[in-house]
């Protein structure tokens, strides 16, 4: 599978309370439980207006199926073509 960065724009997004990023977590996992093993969630990134959501997917049309099945935009969905982090440096 590919990695994927999708950029979700939501308004006062850093603002959610612990209860609402709770529940849109939940019904997050329970989208992914219907897609199947095409589509597995990493982790997200809260922002003042934006969320970004690292996935690993078949393809982006699984990222897209997700959000719609979902109800959560998916503003821009980019492929990972490298990770780097301070140790690349070495």
């Amino acid at each position: 599978m590919k990695t994927y960065v999708i950029e979700r724009e939501i308004p006062e997004a850093g603002k959610l309370t612990q209860d609402q990023l709770k529940g849109i977590s939940q019904k997050s996992n329970e989208v992914l439980s219907q897609i199947g093993t095409s589509i597995e969630w990493l982790h997200s990134y809260v922002t003042d207006n934006k969320v970004y959501c690292v996935y690993k997917a078949e393809s982006k049309e699984r990222i897209k199926e997700h959000a719609k099945k979902s109800g959560f935009p998916a503003n821009n969905i980019s492929e990972l073509s490298e990770i780097i982090n301070p140790s690349t440096a070495d």
